[in-house]
């Protein structure tokens, strides 16, 4: 589908193993995209086709192409190149007949490649190995997907005497509840076609920020919509002890912060609640220190904002987990962002892209950003 007044190009690829571009039919079907990044829910996608029979029995495409379980890559062009909003697999269909011509719908959902790892649930001991370790391992048994390990290498090793580390869930949730006790995130992404990044470590904040967010400054403005909250309930700090195995005292840990670097801002939120760390009690000062730490990153910053950028004037794609620059909302709103989620909605003769933000309190700590 080709977007002519504004220079944008949308490139939809599908197939097995490596998708290819489908017929004519599907994509001139076509009427809308949406793909959605997002860190909290995953990645997806939703895809619009308007629907006809095919003169037989069956609606017009559902012929094989748009199967469930079918990889779709899917790429906007601005410019010249291709930047690769999702590698997914379908999941659903959705087919709503009407009795008017050219007014029935297929409405395809689907979901990152992180769906096939969570497909067969297993029990299985690691004994002897570090978390990142194992989730080495368990990423290496799925290379048709082209993921590229990116792992940080995590601190505890656990010894067979004291514990074994043991999956009783799929692989995608067992790497995520590793990834969570380690104040870690797990995410896949698309780096180019067929090639995908398989993230497992701290949120990363660091790195050349994309083109600023810009409100209120004339022709240089690119954001429609753009509100700021900021909530003083929503940072957590975590309290608790562990018990020393000699003396049997139970020794407190003092409350860390959260394991977000660098910081984004001068002024940080204060936590105004505290949590319990009831497990602690049975975990060695290392393992307690973590799950401390772990505690507060899981929680919500304090501020967050949300939008939607005009994607002509922007003249980017807006990813999300990464840094984002914004202009023209005051001191308080302004500076560095961290960007949680973007969705794509792509329709003939638009394009917009709405955006979470959110970052651990008010302030900017540059003069300038990146235009």
């Amino acid at each position: 589908m080709l977007t002519s007044e504004l220079g944008i190009r949308l490139m939809l690829w599908t197939g097995g193993t490596i998708p290819t571009p489908p017929k004519p039919a599907v994509t001139a079907a076509l009427t809308r995209v949406q793909v959605t990044n997002d860190e909290d829910s995953g990645d997806g996608f939703q895809l619009t086709f308007a629907l006809g029979h095919d003169g037989v029995a069956d609606w017009d495409l559902l012929d094989g192409s748009l199967a469930p379980m079918t990889r779709v890559w899917i790429a906007v062009v601005l410019g010249v190149v291709p930047e690769v909003l999702i590698d997914g697999i379908i999941t659903q269909h959705a087919v709503t007949p009407s009795n008017d011509p050219g007014r029935s719908t297929l409405t395809v959902t689907g979901t990152n490649l992180s769906v096939m790892l969570d497909l067969e649930e297993k029990n299985a001991p690691y004994k002897n190995q570090p978390d990142f370790v194992i989730v080495g391992g368990l990423l290496m048994a799925y290379p048709q997907y082209g993921l590229i390990p990116a792992i940080t290498p995590s601190t505890d090793v656990p010894i067979e005497l004291q514990r074994i580390p043991r999956q009783h869930e799929t692989d995608l949730q067992y790497i995520r509840r590793l990834a969570g006790q380690n104040g870690f995130v797990f995410y896949i992404e698309p780096v180019t076609f067929g090639v995908n990044k398989a993230y497992w470590g701290p949120v990363v904040r660091a790195g050349m920020p994309q083109p600023a967010l810009t409100m209120n400054m004339g022709a240089a403005t690119n954001v429609s919509q753009l509100s700021f909250s900021n909530d003083a309930l929503a940072p957590v700090a975590a309290s608790g002890g562990f018990l020393e195995p000699i003396t049997k005292m139970t020794i407190p840990i003092p409350a860390l912060p959260p394991i977000r670097i660098p910081p984004l801002t001068p002024n940080p939120a204060t936590p105004q609640r505290k949590v319990l760390l009831r497990e602690a009690a049975n975990e060695n000062p290392a393992q307690a220190a973590l799950s401390s730490a772990s505690e507060a990153t899981r929680a919500p910053e304090a501020v967050s904002g949300q939008g939607q950028l005009d994607t002509v004037r922007y003249g980017s794609v807006l990813r999300a987990r990464r840094l984002v620059g914004v202009r023209g909302s005051g001191f308080s709103y302004n500076g560095l962002f961290y960007v949680k989620s973007v969705t794509h909605e792509i329709t003939k003769g638009s394009y917009t892209q709405s955006f979470r933000l959110s970052r651990e309190g008010t302030g900017s700590l540059l003069p300038l950003l990146p235009t």
